[in-house]
């Protein structure tokens, strides 16, 4: 039988207090593997970026004191005195009447302080005809402009990304330090259970939850490890959930955890290490059967069976604390303000999630439906339902037309 059922606060509360929210681990990431990965340190500009005066334009690097007042009827005649080429420093320098041939990229030459652009030029030989007064400065990024030396670019618990990654590359980090990924362990129980791709029996059903754990474990930052099904045997699940702790950070089951001769889960759990079973069943619906563990600091969800019922569960329960070991800023879900389509009872004395589809009655106005069944096992509740409202467990009823909340998937 189910020990005494925590509240769904109290479970919160509980999972909290035994288990840190804080990064599992730091570790050193090439930079071309880091996309999707979070930052485990501010990072500090050891230069400027660009390093040197830079031209912005195709043209000619000038003094602009000598093009002042050049126009089209009037121009200013320079004597052309090199050409700058990009990733090379000048060998010339612009004296005054010279002007420097010079390409986007390119260094800004000694003597120089202003690029005129090309489309306002004509050249003959070694003169070049300027028809267009350059201010100084004009036209040339400066040392510095993008980044500065010692600037903090990235902060600790960034998402990498494309663009926080070339800006990595720009100061010349070929590595970068990330937060380690959390690997969970994936295990699915039950003798009813065969996985797809294989011929299925009769009095068979395919393992759905190992799936859609899996996925949802992906979604969260962590890195799962699936470890197939075991069959309801105290021996067996032993031995997988043994082998799951040696190799994870994190275990996930499914199944087992009811209060059925064949429910072995929290016995066994609590065989394997101290504390051990920290909770054992909610009073929420679905999801009463959650049992918890922690194992020499590693925790262990065992949700229901139900495919449905799980992966609510996991989002209530296990997504947060995933987030919180991989260095994840919490995420608050996305959800909308709609009106129930009708009256909605809760389970007696437990916290009550209704899986809904939403309807737009005007641009202004959502109706939360619930979704037909009823029923737990029913995947296709999640796949119909955009969201879910909670019922708190106080609460006699949602009435038709109120307005709730509805958290999205």
């Amino acid at each position: 039988m189910f020990r005494k059922l925590l509240s769904f606060d109290e479970a919160k509360q509980t999972i909290a207090k035994q288990f840190p929210a804080e990064p599992l681990g730091v570790e050193e990431t090439p930079l071309l593997q880091s996309d999707g990965r979070i930052l485990a340190e501010d990072v500090i500009a050891d230069m400027d970026i660009p390093p040197f005066d830079r031209s912005t334009v195709d043209g000619y690097a000038v003094r602009a004191e000598n093009t002042f007042g050049a126009e089209e009827n009037k121009p200013a005649r320079l004597i052309v005195s090199g050409t700058v080429s990009i990733g090379k420093l000048p060998r010339t320098t612009v004296k005054n009447g010279e002007a420097a041939e010079i390409v986007t990229g390119a260094p800004i030459p000694e003597g120089a302080d202003a690029v005129v652009m090309m489309e306002y030029t004509t050249r003959k030989t070694e003169t070049v005809t300027v028809f267009s007064a350059a201010g100084k400065g004009e036209n040339i990024m400066k040392a510095g402009a993008d980044i500065k030396k010692g600037e903090k670019i990235l902060s600790q618990g960034q998402l990498l990304r494309s663009r926080e990654i070339g800006v990595l590359a720009a100061i010349g980090k070929a590595n970068t330090k990330v937060n380690t990924i959390p690997c969970v362990a994936v295990l699915s129980t039950g003798p009813e259970l065969t996985e797809p791709g294989k011929k299925l029996y009769p009095g068979k059903i395919y393992d759905i939850n190992a799936y859609t754990l899996t996925a949802a474990i992906m979604e969260s930052g962590g890195k799962p490890n699936y470890l197939g099904l075991c069959p309801d045997n105290i021996e067996r699940l032993h031995a997988a959930l043994t082998h799951a702790l040696d190799s994870s950070d994190m275990v996930v089951t499914s199944g087992a955890v009811s209060v059925g001769p064949k429910d072995v889960m929290p016995k066994t759990l609590d065989t394997l290490g101290k504390p051990g079973v920290i909770l054992s069943g909610i009073a929420i619906k679905p999801g009463k059967p959650v049992t918890v563990a922690s194992i020499s600091g590693k925790p262990v969800f065992s949700l229901p069976g139900h495919p449905a019922s799980a992966l609510l569960t996991f989002q209530l329960f296990i997504h947060p604390l995933i987030q919180n070991m991989s260095g994840r800023k919490p995420q608050k879900s996305a959800a909308v303000k709609a009106y129930a389509s009708m009256r909605m009872f809760p389970a007696k004395g437990r916290r009550t999630f209704v899986m809904v589809k939403l309807k737009r009655e005007s641009p202004e106005r959502f109706v939360a439906e619930p979704v037909p069944t009823a029923q737990s096992g029913a995947i296709t509740m999640l796949a119909k339902a955009d969201g879910f409202l909670e019922i708190p467990e106080d609460l006699q009823f949602i009435d038709a037309g109120e307005l709730v909340i509805v958290k999205l998937f």
